[in-house]
């Protein structure tokens, strides 16, 4: 499974000299948990990846912030990234591996093309256990259409009454 098609392709980027409160509110406007932080030039520059939770942890959650900290000083830098054409399993690694929940993909010359989290990619491995699921459910159906029951002579069977001593039935 190719990660372009389970990764956000619109990623929302802010300059790294943008203050918290305006990183804060884009977040907002946008809908997003996580902004990819770039630099002033031209073209921009990725430099690293902020999530809302960095934003509360680091930020909100220290108490009161200086005004002169800006968005930039978040970012985890550099942001860890996986390649467009990286299976799940390679995904997950590079998550555990820097010990994030997003993954920035990338394409053959570096460019991001979109953005990948731990839920995109539990949904398609829990996609994956389904389609499984059914294929176990379609065997022993299948099995149970091909192949004929054998008879066998009746026989008395074991029955395990309250207090596990063995009786006859």
């Amino acid at each position: 499974m190719d990660l372009t098609s389970l990764c956000t392709r619109e990623v929302v980027g802010i300059d790294a000299q943008a203050s918290l409160q305006d990183a804060a509110a884009l977040m907002c406007d946008e809908h997003v948990g996580a902004l990819v932080i770039v630099t002033g030039d031209d073209p921009p520059q990725v430099v690293g990846l902020v999530t809302d939770r960095d934003l509360a942890l680091e930020a909100l959650g220290r108490g009161p912030t200086r005004a002169d900290i800006r968005i930039g000083h978040l970012a985890k830098t550099p942001p860890k990234a996986v390649a467009a054409n990286a299976t799940l399993r390679e995904a997950v690694a590079a998550m555990e591996e820097g010990a994030v929940r997003r993954l920035l993909v990338v394409d053959d010359d570096g460019g991001v093309i979109g953005l990948i989290s731990a839920d995109d990619l539990l949904e398609a491995l829990s996609q994956e256990f389904e389609t499984l699921s059914r294929a176990l459910r379609r065997g022993i159906d299948r099995e149970k259409e091909q192949r004929a029951v054998l008879s066998v002579p009746a026989r008395t069977r074991p029955v395990y009454p309250r207090f596990g001593t063995a009786a006859l039935e």
